[in-house]
C-alpha cells in the first residue's frame, strides 16, 4: 500500500527541517569517518575513534528513521513528549565523545606526517588519518549545531523536532 498524502507530507517536512538536514549530514559524515578508518590498517587509540563513529552513526540512524516514520511514541521512557530532550542529550553526548576522537586523529596525523615525503616508499597512513580528522571535525560540528538548535527549541518550550 503506498503512503498516504499526509504521511508523505510528514516525510518531506522532516527532511526539509533543520533537524532532518542535520541528521542526514551526521549520517553521511559519520559513515565517511568510520569507512575511511575501517578500510585501512589501524591500531591503538584509533579503536576508540572507530567505536565513537560507529556507535553514534548507528544511534543517529535509529533516531533519524524513528523520527522520519513518526514512530518516536513507540520508544519507552525517552519517546513521546521527551523526544526533543532525548535528541538533545544524544547530540551533546556525541559532541562530547567526538572531541577526544578529534584529538586522537590529529595526534595520529601529526605523528605520521614524516611519511608524506615524495620519495617515501613504505605504506603511509598520513592521508588516511588526515581525511579521518576532517570527517571527525565536520561530524562533531554537525552534532554541535544540532545540539545548539535543539537547546534553542527546548528553551522556547517546543516539544517536537519539526
Amino acid at each position: 500500500m503506498p503512503p498516504q498524502p499526509q504521511e508523505r507530507k510528514n516525510f518531506l517536512e522532516f527532511l526539509r527541517s533543520p533537524y532532518g538536514v542535520l541528521r542526514v549530514l551526521q549520517i553521511v559524515l559519520g559513515a565517511g569517518l568510520w569507512v575511511t578508518i575501517a578500510a585501512n590498517k589501524y591500531e591503538g587509540s584509533i579503536h576508540f575513534v572507530l567505536f565513537v563513529a560507529v556507535l553514534f552513526w548507528l544511534l543517529t540512524l535509529a533516531l533519524f528513521f524513528l523520527t522520519l516514520l513518526d514512530k518516536q511514541d513507540l520508544v519507552p521512557i525517552v519517546g513521546g513528549e521527551r523526544w526533543l530532550l532525548s535528541n538533545l542529550v544524544h547530540d551533546l553526548a556525541a559532541t562530547a565523545l567526538y572531541l577526544p576522537a578529534i584529538g586522537i586523529m590529529i595526534y595520529k596525523t601529526e605523528k605520521n606526517e614524516y611519511c608524506n615525503l615524495e620519495h617515501y616508499k613504505h605504506y603511509c597512513l598520513y592521508k588516511v588519518y588526515l581525511v579521518a580528522s576532517v570527517f571527525a571535525c565536520l561530524t562533531a560540528a554537525a552534532y554541535l549545531v544540532s545540539a545548539i538548535y535543539g537547546s534553542c527549541r527546548k528553551c522556547r518550550g517546543q516539544q517536537t523536532l519539526v
